[in-house]
């Protein structure tokens, strides 16, 4: 199936960060003298938050207007702390599947440290809910997913875009929850931005305890 360019413009960001992930994952694995595969976080940051600013205008689900109001935001705040607080607790092994194809290693490197929490808190919750939630989730429900409203999505749109969001993660069970979450969220104020805040609190908040407890697996 033919995709349109408004399916292109949310879907290239994140092809484009799974892609430098693979290729940290790869540069890891074969321990290539001289290069700190670490680097690529960098440029999976500058080359997504690049895309993000050429095509910001093209993206109508993150227009000014859609910001939330301020019980939105503090929905957004409280489901972003919510899914922190079990992320950090759901990580027994069977709630997890494989292993981080590309582990942060740079611990007591503040620089690489500063790009991850940059990356993780600002970047990835706009490209990833760009892809999973306003294209994906919505695009399942109907290939012309522009027209459709997030609050009509159904049941099975959730379940599927949420099922391939957690074969992302390697913690499965706290994935599913927080995408079920950002769905929700997402569903039930029509706004993108509650996603968007909500992911981003989770992400930033489990990058400041990461740096405090020294707990890096978990990033």
């Amino acid at each position: 199936m033919k995709l349109s360019r408004d399916a292109w413009l949310r879907i290239a960001p994140f092809a484009l960060f799974m892609a430098l992930l693979a290729l940290r994952g790869a540069a890891a694995a074969d321990g290539a003298r001289g290069f700190d595969p670490q680097w690529l976080y960098a440029v999976s940051v500058l080359g997504c938050g690049a895309l993000l600013a050429v095509w910001w205008r093209e993206y109508g689900e993150l227009a000014r207007q859609t910001l939330p109001d301020a019980r939105e935001a503090l929905a957004a705040l409280g489901v972003g702390l919510a899914v922190f607080a079990l992320w950090i607790h759901l990580d027994a092994p069977w709630m997890t599947i494989g292993a981080p194809s590309a582990p942060f290693g740079g611990a007591g490197d503040a620089l690489h440290i500063a790009i991850r929490f940059v990356g993780a808190a600002l970047i990835v919750p706009l490209i990833e809910e760009l892809f999973w939630r306003s294209f994906l989730m919505r695009w399942i429900a109907h290939p012309v997913f522009q027209g459709v409203a997030p609050q009509r999505v159904g049941l099975r749109a959730i379940v599927l875009s949420t099922f391939v969001f957690t074969l992302a993660h390697t913690l499965w069970l706290a994935a599913a929850i927080a995408g079920l979450a950002y769905a929700l969220l997402y569903m039930r104020t029509g706004k993108l931005w509650v996603a968007v805040i909500a992911h981003a609190v989770t992400n930033a908040v489990l990058g400041a305890w990461v740096i405090a407890t020294g707990q890096w697996r978990f990033w």
